[in-house]
Order: structure tokens, then C-alpha cells, then sequence
């Protein structure tokens, strides 16, 4: 009898443990979800472990053009995106866009957020960087970093850029999570703001 009273009180506390963690808050999962693309919390590259800042959806018109997280060293949790932290962001795509027409946005959206002086100071590195986009296909994802020393652009987990441009990546960190973005409640979302 003693025995199926402690059976039956582990029984009880194994279900309230279970329950118990069936409503644990979304902060203990793993990663994070947005329109169906999942985003690690945690995320380790080229020696430097990042943490999950904010994620969203970013919308141009009425079209859900992709999904992005952004990250920083970990421990950083106040958001820098136009700091010298180590920083990633990542974006995964709804929709196909060819590279000629990321390479004009880019151009674009840097001339309107940065000086004449800025913009011209940087352009050759911006040209160089703009003939690195490759055209995306519907769930393919581009990783913008900076670990310190160097800004990287990789597609697929396949690197197309490398440079050490501190300047250039503001600028392009910017064109998200600047004062002029291309979104700001996109922005807000990555920034843990919303």
C-alpha cells in the first residue's frame, strides 16, 4: 500500500513537471519562428558565439518579402548595430530576387543614409561588395557579419565577400537597423524593440 502511495505521488509530480514544462515561456526554446523559418537563439561562427537580439518580418507593399534575426556577441544584450560589436544578421527569403536588383537597392538605400562624403569614401568597396549578391530562390538565406575585423557576406553558409571595412559594415548593418532603414518596424522587431 505504501509503495502504490509513493507510485502514485511520483505520478502526480511527474505530470505537474511535464505540465509545467509544457508551458514554459517561448524565451526557453531553442530558436525563434517567423512566417514558418526558424532562427537558433544561440548561433556559433568563425570562433564567436552570437546572441538572438529580435527577429520579425519584414513587408514591402503587400508582399512578405523575408523573415531576419539579428544577433550579437553574446553577453552584448543591448542593441549596437552600428557599433564595432561582432553582429550577424540573418535573412531568409519568401520570394526570388535576382543579385542586379540587390546590388541596386543597396546603392540606392546607402546614397539616401549616407553623406555625399560617406557614400563616396566607401563606393569602390560598396561596388565590390554589391558584385558578390547571387540571386535568391524561396527559403534561400544571406548571413551579413562582422566579428571585429572582418564583414562577411555568405550565402547558403557559402562565403561570397570578405573585407575589413569597419565604416562599410555600418553602412550596410544600417540599411536594416539604421535611423533611415528600409522598415522600421522591421528595425523595431530585430532590435527586441516590439
Amino acid at each position: 500500500m505504501y509503495t502504490r502511495i509513493l507510485s502514485a505521488r511520483r505520478a502526480v509530480q511527474l505530470s505537474l513537471l511535464l505540465a509545467g514544462l509544457s508551458l514554459m515561456p517561448w524565451a526557453m526554446a531553442s530558436s525563434v519562428t517567423e512566417k514558418g523559418e526558424a532562427f537558433e537563439r544561440t548561433v556559433e561562427e568563425h570562433g564567436q558565439r552570437y546572441g538572438l537580439i529580435g527577429s520579425g518580418v519584414f513587408r514591402y507593399m503587400i508582399w512578405t518579402a523575408y523573415a531576419g534575426a539579428y544577433y550579437q556577441l553574446e553577453g552584448e544584450t543591448q542593441p549596437q548595430p552600428l557599433s564595432d560589436v561582432p553582429r550577424r544578421l540573418e535573412l531568409a527569403y519568401f520570394h526570388s530576387i535576382d543579385a542586379r536588383d540587390f546590388a541596386e537597392a543597396t546603392t540606392e538605400t546607402l546614397q539616401k543614409s549616407l553623406t555625399a562624403y560617406e557614400f563616396s569614401q566607401l563606393e569602390a568597396e560598396i561596388e565590390a561588395f554589391n558584385q558578390s549578391y547571387q540571386d535568391v530562390e524561396p527559403q534561400d538565406r544571406y548571413v551579413l557579419s562582422w566579428d571585429g575585423g572582418t564583414l562577411r557576406l555568405a550565402l547558403n553558409g557559402e562565403t561570397l565577400y570578405e573585407g575589413g571595412n569597419a565604416e562599410l559594415a555600418s553602412a550596410m548593418f544600417g540599411i536594416w537597423l539604421g535611423e533611415r532603414p528600409l522598415g522600421k518596424d522591421f528595425r523595431d522587431a530585430l532590435l527586441g524593440r516590439s
